[in-house]
């Protein structure tokens, strides 16, 4: 999915004529941290309603945009572009524009959520493993080769590493919703597991409360 696929036409960029309190009301009504200022088709950069709050109300954004940050995505980005510049400057919505910096339009950080929802599998079947180790412990042919044994694919495979550590974080998304094989393979072979979520844990916790009460029952 790219950016140019997913822009909004429910936002509507801020001019040079535009006053302190026009912005405020704006960002207000469409609940925004940050909105594009342009003139005519040039996209200048966005203003922050924290840059607005100390200012005259009547003020003309001629007047108090100075330097404005003019980063954006081009349509032709992939829509991953688009979550980092939001996670990197904490914005509500993403600008968008041409090489010769025409401002096309936003995104909005709901669809971004959508897209990344998809893009990380979590509507698709199956289930999610996350491991953890030593960033030399790290083997995508041996987890592979892992969950094939249990007779399910992987459908996804991420990692990222803890600066702070040597350790990486991986997750694992699986074509199979019974899991609790998947993950004893892992674990047999040294692998942490810090987290799994499957269908066959859920019936597997029902059948051993179940057993549990029988066993009360029966004494």
């Amino acid at each position: 999915m790219f950016c140019g696929q997913i822009i909004s036409s429910d936002i509507l960029p801020l001019t040079l004529q535009d006053t302190a309190e026009e912005a405020l009301r704006i960002m207000q009504e469409k609940q925004v941290n940050h909105l594009p200022v342009v003139e005519g088709e040039k996209y200048l950069g966005m203003i922050a309603e924290d840059d607005l709050l100390d200012e005259d109300p009547d003020v003309k954004l001629l007047d108090i945009v100075e330097n404005l940050d003019g980063s954006a995505v081009k349509a032709t980005d992939y829509f991953l572009i688009a979550v980092k510049l939001a996670y990197l400057f904490q914005l509500d919505v993403v600008p968008v524009a041409n090489e010769k910096q025409e401002f096309e339009g936003l995104i909005t950080k709901d669809t971004l959520f959508r897209h990344l929802a998809k893009s990380t599998g979590s509507e698709e079947y199956g289930s999610m493993l996350v491991l953890e180790m030593e960033k030399k412990d790290y083997s995508p042919g041996l987890f592979n080769r892992l969950v094939e044994s249990n007779d399910a694919i992987i459908t996804q495979l991420n990692s990222w590493s803890d600066p702070a550590s040597s350790l990486m974080t991986v997750i694992i998304r699986i074509n199979k919703e019974e899991v609790s094989d998947i993950v004893a393979s892992f674990q047999r072979h040294e692998f942490t597991v810090s987290y799994y979520l499957g269908e066959e844990l859920f019936r597997n916790e029902l059948q051993s409360n179940l057993n549990h009460l029988m066993n009360y029952l029966n004494m």
